[in-house]
């Protein structure tokens, strides 16, 4: 799956009767908070968020709603998923965009839980929860799925949630989730649907931070409107014809999500798309768990064995979800390294979660010029493979397809994508040592999609820079990450006389840096553990007449004391300035939380 250099500087063998210690542990353990120690006087539920964006929708009245779902979760742990049937939006609601909402609230003592839901097998929204108190929680979170009209429009359809949650005596908290699809009409977001000829031509503005109650700007989204709709481009500006899932085939018994266990697990689906496909795009939707949960912060497995160490968490610092079709790489991502409510110091997300928690990013490549392997009425295997991966990781896509009134003619021209080229360098001494990581990959690829709208050849460039430096120190209780990753990639769209029709370029940055530091706790059997975690998700997008900028920084402290895996006590700060801007308007946030009290919730829509 790559190239590998590796260099072992030093290696020295532990004696036997050397001790491991709980405070050894070689990556970050997950926690719980210990309620009946740690809570406030305030017997008020307390509501949790996620700091991002407001949708333009968020102030105005639905033109129609579905309730979608009413469940509680409680002992789900091992049960199929909860599946319903899916009722689509009245024919007499006239709708435009879609948002689905997802309120939950939990009272009581509880792990974090990872949570999916779909329908037909089509995922359309991957979350987590919050972990709760013994005085209750809730949330909320509304996500964009306009996207996903197609199948939001059909009838005779399954509704699936999956939340595997445990309750017994220790763990009492059972999410109450209620789920709704709120539906707005053409004329609250300022555009007629008579001006486009068919559904799959509707262009969804929604992103735009502009409010559609705002009618000084309207002469603008006419102007701006003709051009979004010609875009070919920016994979959502136009609204797929059909969302087909590549997903688990036993998805109402176990869920419709992939459960990945190593590097050699490959998860396929065999699909045959319509030769009238002119544009395809893949969705991926992808959550790391159990042993793979902190994977940035893994050792080498040398390590683990030379120590002794009894923990999973081994195999390297270094994952990335690989796409195949027929068997062939056409696309790789590095997820961004979203920290549930569990990870690294319960004390920092409370009430404030980390970047992603609520609403995990999905993941696009461009399938496009890959049409040349796919349109010939046959079934095509999209491969799905975790790249050094251990158990387990949950990983699904969904394949959104753009059809033209008659038969499509394509080719792949070009195809290069190379398994990243890893080298790999480790120094240690019982405990102690260095792992770096470094990855690096050049990607190219041509194809031609010849349609009713002429010939036209997508050249896509990307660059991939990947950086892992990990440290142990004092005897292991000390650990240090410094991690980046950056991607850059150019898409250039030309006709038949080689003249631009569109272009693109994406820049993504995710650097992160960890420290913890375990002392012993003054009580027999507690630790005292210092953290800092230290995260950016960084994304830049530059096409001919749109951009998108976002950059979204979390800055974490705390202390905590710990048995087991249950928090005792602590304090912990968490600060979180979020920018995002595109060519309708910007948005800034600052939030920072102490003691679980927030203490500045700053908002602005002034550009600088």
């Amino acid at each position: 799956m790559k190239t590998m250099k590796i260099s072992d500087l030093l290696i020295v063998i532990l004696p036997l009767f050397f001790t491991i210690t709980a405070q050894s542990s070689p990556s970050p353990p997950h926690f719980v908070k210990s309620i009946r120690k740690y809570s406030t006087n305030d017997t008020t539920p307390q509501q949790y968020f996620e700091v991002t964006h407001p949708l333009p929708t968020d102030d105005i009245t639905p033109a129609c709603s579905v309730s979608l779902l009413n469940h509680s979760f409680g002992n789900t742990y091992g049960s199929p998923p909860v599946s319903v049937n899916y009722t689509p939006p009245d024919a007499a609601c006239k709708w435009f965009v879609a948002v689905l909402e997802f309120r939950a609230e939990c009272k009581g003592e509880q792990y974090d839980r990872i949570a999916g839901v779909w329908i037909d097998g089509v995922e359309l929204l991957r979350t987590s929860t919050a972990q709760p108190t013994e005085d209750g929680i809730f949330w909320k979170v509304r996500k964009d799925v306009t996207r996903y009209s197609s199948i939001i429009s059909q009838s005779n359809l399954t509704l699936t949630v999956m939340l595997e949650n445990l309750v017994n005596d220790e763990f009492t908290g059972v999410y109450h989730v209620n789920i709704s699809l709120l539906l707005y009409s053409d004329n609250a977001v300022g555009f007629p649907l008579s001006i486009v000829p068919g559904k799959s031509e509707r262009h969804s503005l929604n992103r735009k931070l502009i409010s559609v109650k705002n009618h000084e700007i309207g002469d603008k989204l006419d102007r701006d409107r003709d051009r979004a709709l010609k875009s070919l481009l920016c994979p959502y500006t136009k609204l797929a014809d059909l969302v087909v899932p590549i997903s688990a085939s036993g998805g109402l018994s176990d869920g419709f999500w992939f459960r990945i266990q190593d590097e050699f697990d490959l998860q396929t689906k065999n699909i045959q798309i319509s030769n009238k496909t002119y544009k395809a795009v893949l969705e991926l939707y992808v959550s790391f768990h159990g042993d793979d949960e902190f994977w940035y912060m893994n050792p080498s497995d040398l390590y683990v064995e030379t120590n002794h160490l009894t923990t999973g968490r081994g195999h390297g610092a270094y994952r990335e979800v690989l796409v195949t079709i027929d068997g062939k790489l056409v696309g790789a991502v590095v997820p961004f390294p979203v920290i549930f409510t569990g990870g690294i110091n319960p004390l920092f997300w409370d009430p404030v979660v980390s970047i992603g928690a609520f609403n995990l990013p999905s993941y696009d490549i461009d399938f496009t010029p890959f049409l040349g392997l796919l349109l010939d009425n046959k079934n095509h295997s999209i491969g799905i493979q975790i790249a050094d991966g251990i158990s387990f990781w949950l990983v699904d896509a969904n394949l959104h397809l753009w059809f033209d009134h008659s038969d499509v003619k394509a080719e792949s021209v070009k195809s290069k994508v190379p398994s990243m080229e890893i080298e790999r360098k480790s120094e240690f001494i019982r405990l102690d040592g260095e792992f770096e990581i470094e990855g690096e990959r050049e990607s190219e690829v041509t194809g031609w999609v010849y349609s009713s709208t002429g010939y036209l050849k997508t050249e896509l460039t990307e660059k991939i820079k990947f950086k892992n430096k990990l440290k142990f120190k004092d005897e292991g209780t000390k650990k240090e990450l410094v991690q980046k990753y950056k991607r850059k990639t150019k898409i250039k769209i030309t006709n038949e006389d080689g003249e631009l029709v569109e272009s693109l370029e994406v820049k993504i940055k995710y650097p992160l840096k960890i420290s913890t530091e375990t002392k012993p706790g003054s009580d027999a059997d507690t630790s005292v553990m210092t953290t800092k975690v230290e995260l950016e998700r960084s994304e830049k997008l530059y096409g001919d007449k749109d951009s998108m900028v976002l950059s979204h920084k979390q800055n974490c402290t705390g202390l905590m004391v710990v048995k087991g895996s249950s928090v005792l006590s602590g304090s912990a700060d968490n600060h979180q300035n979020y920018d995002y801007s595109d060519g309708f308007g910007c948005y800034s946030r600052m939030v920072d939380v102490v003691d679980g009290n927030v203490v500045r919730n700053d908002t602005s829509s002034v550009c600088v």
